[in-house]
């Protein structure tokens, strides 16, 4: 124990040493001077802002910059996310097209004025990427009709903080930052075409992302389903770049897109419903869905399988399971340990649901989120299916993984089964647990079974088995502690389990980001001392 506390400890101590020499650097003249390294170059292509659409939350109401307290806007007193909003300059996408370009442009010169070298606040790579990219796509009040003096200032601010980013990439680790990253670079590229580098590295930059960070089935690697979407929608931004200034679009980022777009129609558009494994959270998809009938973009997947998710649906029904390996460390900051949980959707409603995603990394809740007693699936003695450690002071990344044994899929007219298992609780407790979940749609009835197969029963292990509901949904035991009644809306269902005693547990539900409601969960306790323990319980529609 000593010997691996001194090597974290040591570990610490160089990582530190890395960053205070890194901080140096790039406060130095040395640094300055690399970034600097400017030309007198043409602003091309134009960007329009409405591609930027999928991204920016747009306002309905238009405002004119004159309505802004111009004096204040730089104070130094600012939170972190009004500091964020105000230098990333994505509000500018709010602006009315009649404000004044002249204030517009004496806001940037300020800002260049200020910012003129580099500092870690104003400098942050996200902050500098969107920043780039707001500047070029609201060309029409950034730019134009502005005098030669400040075209020159503007064209060499920008050239020097794609020069920061081109430095900083290499150094990061979170890939949103990076695809965002690539795509100011890429902008950059096509925006000045006479400065061909800009284009070159940034698209090597994203083939190097394409390769590390996305599977064969075009699904993230991380397995997180918000990170879909959002790889999906800087995608298809850069290729619409691409489109519009009349540049051969590369052939792997239509490849890119159309496994992406693949996976976009199996997990959402499948399903018109948001799945809560794995890091996601509610969120609304139909204006993204309008946004891609609007470019032209359809996809489509009957598949039942994808990126270790199970979807297995009718035009009522929707029954899905996590079946898959948790994703290596480096790609494991959003994992729940949730294998094998699943949801069930009855007419649009869940009635059946995980607890969702926490997404706060600084709060205690998001550590919480991510236990296995926070999912629908079962635990053991009170332990998580997989380890977590912290790669820094604020993330968890998984320690030890959970491998899948084995999976099954089946879906006919009258019955349907997913099934699978995995080795969570195999060093620990020496036990696989498996799940398999039959429907019989005639009978709109589920059939469920978890089995403990011990390979070391000289002693007794305590399991639970979760099935949390929604916030809104009623519940009422039955007088032989074998049944719970379930209201969803206008629906009731029955869920029972004849050799086991259910309780109905008080618990949070994190299906809205960073925010919280009390919930219930139906809960079978027990104990296994056997070789092999066989729960079964089943959830049937009353009316």
């Amino acid at each position: 124990m000593i010997t691996k506390n001194f090597a974290v400890n040591l570990s610490q101590y160089y990582l530190n040493l890395k960053l205070s020499f890194k901080q140096f650097y790039q406060n130095s003249n040395f640094y300055d001077k690399k970034i600097s390294k400017t030309k007198d170059i043409y602003f091309g292509y134009k960007p329009s802002p409405y591609l930027l659409s999928s991204i920016v939350k747009y306002q309905k109401k238009k405002y004119k910059i004159e309505e802004f307290a111009l004096e204040s806007i730089w104070q130094n007193d600012l939170k972190s996310k009004e500091f964020v909003k105000l230098n990333n300059f994505f509000w500018f996408f709010s602006l009315d097209l009649k404000s004044s370009k002249k204030t517009t442009q004496t806001i940037i010169n300020n800002w260049i004025n200020e910012n003129h070298h580099y500092n870690k606040k104003s400098w942050d790579f996200d902050i500098t990427s969107k920043r780039i990219i707001s500047w070029l796509s609201n060309h029409q009040l950034t730019y134009e009709d502005c005098e030669e003096e400040f075209k020159k200032k503007f064209n060499q601010s920008i050239q020097k903080q794609t020069n920061h980013l081109l430095y900083e990439i290499k150094n990061l680790s979170e890939v949103e930052n990076k695809i965002v990253g690539c795509a100011a670079i890429i902008l950059t590229g096509l925006s000045y075409k006479e400065e061909t580098k800009y284009l070159t590295d940034g698209l090597t930059l994203l083939k190097k992302i394409i390769k590390s960070s996305i599977d064969n089935q075009g699904f993230p690697k991380s397995r997180n389903i918000k990170q879909l979407i959002f790889y999906l929608k800087y995608f298809i931004l850069i290729r619409e770049w691409f489109k519009e200034s009349q540049n051969i679009i590369p052939e792997y980022i239509d490849e890119t897109i159309y496994y992406l777009g693949q996976s976009y129609a199996f997990i959402w558009q499948n399903t018109n419903q948001d799945l809560l494994f794995n890091g996601n959270y509610i969120s609304n998809n139909n204006e993204f869905d309008q946004y891609l009938k609007r470019l032209g973009y359809i996809f489509k997947n009957e598949s039942k399988e994808i990126g270790g998710y199970a979807i297995l649906r009718n035009r009522k029904i929707i029954l899905t399971m996590d079946i898959g390996n948790s994703p290596n460390n480096n790609f494991s900051k959003f994992y729940q340990s949730g294998t094998l949980s699943f949801e069930i959707f009855s007419n649009g409603k869940k009635l059946i649901t995980n607890s969702g995603y926490f997404s706060n990394n600084q709060n205690k809740l998001n550590r919480l989120s991510k236990s296995t007693a926070l999912q629908s699936t079962l635990s053991i003695e009170d332990h998580s299916s997989c380890d977590y450690r912290k790669l820094d002071e604020s993330n968890l990344i998984v320690d030890k993984g959970i491998h899948v044994i084995k999976k099954n899929l089946v879906f006919e007219d009258n019955y349907w089964k997913i099934s699978g298992s995995h080795d969570g609780y195999l060093k620990k407790f020496k036990t696989i647990h498996e799940r398999e979940i039959e429907f019989y749609p005639e009978q709109t009835k589920f059939i469920g079974f978890d089995k403990l197969l011990r390979k070391d029963n000289s002693r007794e292990i305590k399991f639970d088995i979760r099935f949390h509901l929604e916030p809104s949904s009623k519940v009422m035991k039955t007088q032989d502690n074998k049944s719970v009644l379930i209201e969803l809306e206008d629906e009731g269902w029955k869920f029972s389990c004849n050799n086991f005693d259910i309780n109905i547990d008080n618990g949070l539900y994190l299906g809205n980001k960073n925010s919280y409601k009390n919930n219930q969960n139906i809960c079978i306790s027990g104990f296994s001392k056997n070789e092999s323990q066989i729960i079964k319980w089943e959830i049937t529609k009353i009316k």
